[in-house]
């Protein structure tokens, strides 16, 4: 998240990566002006991070201990899908209860 909002050590106080979140609105569309990081998308995106396939270490010791490519595949589409599929169903369900 730093580094895709550009927060380094040398940033001013103001500009921490928290504040750069915080301020981050949507610019236009039916959300325009709103916040995009809100507690429902903040779930979403710990619930895909924790699920989804984590490194390429733990893709190479599928590959090693399997012997083979694809059950090393397999398990970075289907633990990516499942993250992203979790994350969705949790966003949409707390979209529909107003969160």
């Amino acid at each position: 998240m730093g580094v895709l909002h550009q927060s380094g050590t040398d940033a001013e106080p103001t500009d921490s990566l928290v504040n750069k979140i915080r301020g981050q609105r949507y610019d236009s569309g039916p959300k325009a002006g709103q916040p995009v990081m809100t507690p429902l998308v903040a779930i979403s995106f710990i619930i895909f991070v924790l699920i989804y396939f984590p490194c390429i270490a733990v893709f190479a010791a599928i590959k090693k201990e399997s012997g083979q490519w694809r059950w090393a595949t397999f398990t970075a589409v289907y633990t990516t899908v499942l993250a992203w599929v979790s994350s969705f169903i949790i966003f949409q369900i707390g979209t529909l209860l107003g969160f």
